[in-house]
């Protein structure tokens, strides 16, 4: 038991690395273009992302998840052979899948750009993203090869270089273009992602065992594309929602009012990486390979859901309690906005956290017609709730609508996977879920009050999180060295407390 919660903690502590040093970076690159491009500026960059993430997620038919599904069932197996039938199974679909996306999204770009952006003439632009498009099916591809090996310093690397090496790029673009340097801004993370990713899916070296029919991969490609093509739709129906809902409120509200939700999202997204990238680098393939073991699933589960919440628990509290200074440093005072979206948007990410660790076990099983039913279930909720909520409450609904849709999401993914691996919250994960959430609501209804309110009792809850959570990692996962002994403090400090007990 130690060893699990030691492993997961280094896959935490490896990924979360990685993510805060592409936050840095990230809050580099999205301060200079709120201070250069204003809301606007920002709305835009974040549509046409989400143009290239879509037209990526119909083009990938899914195969970046499936991928690391096979691979790590492949690797768990230990036959060379399976590996290399895999592995090149996965190029070939990949190619053709990121050539013809690519082709048809370049075909229509002009109809893109009047439905997107309401301006045909900006086709030019819109047929560039058919490159990026290409190119984030390829690292998808990569990734799941990498992730589906347990490569898990490999990713780590590959995000911190492709971060920096993008924020640079994209930094010297709007400083020297200024608005017209915004379609390398959002080309600049595709080229660097799969350029790098190359690189070290190529020192992996070249396949072992022996000949790989078209036979073998034929097979592979049924299962890839069979399994592939729900989850592709339920990626396809939330990134159609999330373009939805940013058509949305630029059509009723205006080009500024976007911005500020983009920047409310975009911080939400980012800090988010630190906790959830080690679920999908170590957790699910770890899951996946255990999929036919009911019991060893269900503590995979827990275990993973109980340092989710650890490790978040200060990030939310902090979060809220300083968020009227984050969006300012972030962005600009022009962005203050966002800060009430921001809020309740922290409020549904204590769900996400909670949920995450039982949506992968779906995935696990390869079960892509659930899959697609409880994330095309929650974006329905999120969009419908967004369009009634708008003429009343403004821009703040899209924060609302974000928490409701994780308040549906995360009991219907609780009781399905209840329902098929008997799985049930351990006591402690109950008990941090609901202390969690009581205080981040706490100190989010307090900010809505009185500003100076909720920065004390935030912080002091944050702190008291986190306390409470290093003594707790550390007894988990028997850490060592100068960590151990902060943790051995911290036990000792809430041993004094009384709320520590052995």
């Amino acid at each position: 038991m130690t060893n699990s919660y030691r492993q997961i903690l280094r896959s935490s502590s490896i990924i979360g690395g990685a993510s805060v040093i592409n936050i840095a970076v990230g809050l580099l690159r999205t301060k200079i273009a709120a201070l250069l491009l204003g809301p606007a500026g920002v709305g835009l960059i974040g549509l046409l992302q989400n143009m290239m993430s879509t037209g990526a997620g119909i083009a990938g038919l899914g195969v970046g998840n499936v991928g690391t599904r096979q691979i790590a069932q492949a690797t768990a197996a230990g036959g060379e052979d399976a590996v290399a039938v895999t592995r090149r199974a996965l190029f070939w679909l990949t190619l053709i899948l990121a050539m013809a996306g690519a082709l048809l999204f370049w075909l229509l770009r002009d109809e893109l750009a009047w439905r997107v952006l309401g301006d045909r003439s900006r086709g030019t632009e819109v047929a560039w993203l058919a490159a990026g498009l290409a190119l984030t099916v390829a690292s998808a591809s990569q990734s799941a090869l990498l992730n589906g090996m347990r490569r898990i310093g490999d990713l780590a690397r590959i995000s911190v270089f492709s971060g920096v090496v993008s924020t640079a790029i994209a930094i010297a673009a709007v400083v020297w273009w200024g608005q017209r340097g915004i379609l390398a801004f959002v080309l600049a993370a595709p080229v660097a992602s799969f350029l790098l990713g190359h690189v070290y899916v190529a020192r992996l070296g070249k396949l072992r065992g022996g000949s790989v029919s078209l036979a073998a991969m034929a097979a592979q490609w049924r299962v890839m594309l069979g399994l592939g093509a729900a989850f592709m739709v339920s990626g396809l129906v939330t990134n159609l929602g999330q373009l939805a809902a940013r058509t949305l409120i630029q059509h009723d509200l205006g080009p500024e009012a976007l911005g500020h939700f983009q920047a409310a999202w975009l911080i939400s997204m980012t800090y988010l990486g630190f906790v959830l990238g080690a679920m999908g680098t170590d957790y699910y393939p770890r899951l996946a390979a255990a999929i036919g073991e009911p019991e060893q699933v269900n503590r995979l589960v827990n275990e993973q859901t109980e340092v989710a919440l650890l490790l978040a628990g200060p990030v939310f509290l902090g979060m809220l309690a300083l968020a009227p200074w984050v969006i300012d440093l972030l962005y600009s005072r022009a962005f203050s906005d966002a800060t009430g979206i921001l809020r309740w948007q922290v409020l549904g990410d204590v769900l996400k956290v909670a949920s995450w660790p039982l949506g992968f076990v779906i995935l696990a099983a390869g079960d892509g017609r659930t899959f697609m039913l409880t994330e095309g279930v929650a974006i329905g909720v999120f969009v419908g709730l967004l369009a009634c909520l708008l003429p009343m409450a403004g821009i703040l609904s899209a924060g609302i609508s974000f928490f409701a849709m994780y308040a549906v999401l995360a009991p219907a993914v609780y009781v399905i996977v209840r329902r098929r691996t008997g799985f049930r919250w351990a006591p402690a994960v109950w008990r941090r879920l609901l202390l969690l959430f009581i205080a981040s609501a706490a100190v989010a209804g307090l900010g809505s009050w009185r500003e100076d309110a909720a920065v004390v009792v935030g912080l002091l809850a944050a702190l008291g999180f986190g306390v409470d959570g290093l003594a707790r990692l550390g007894h988990m996962a028997g850490l060592g060295g100068a960590v151990g002994r902060l943790a051995g403090l911290s036990r000792k400090m809430m041993m004094k407390a009384g709320v520590w007990h052995e």
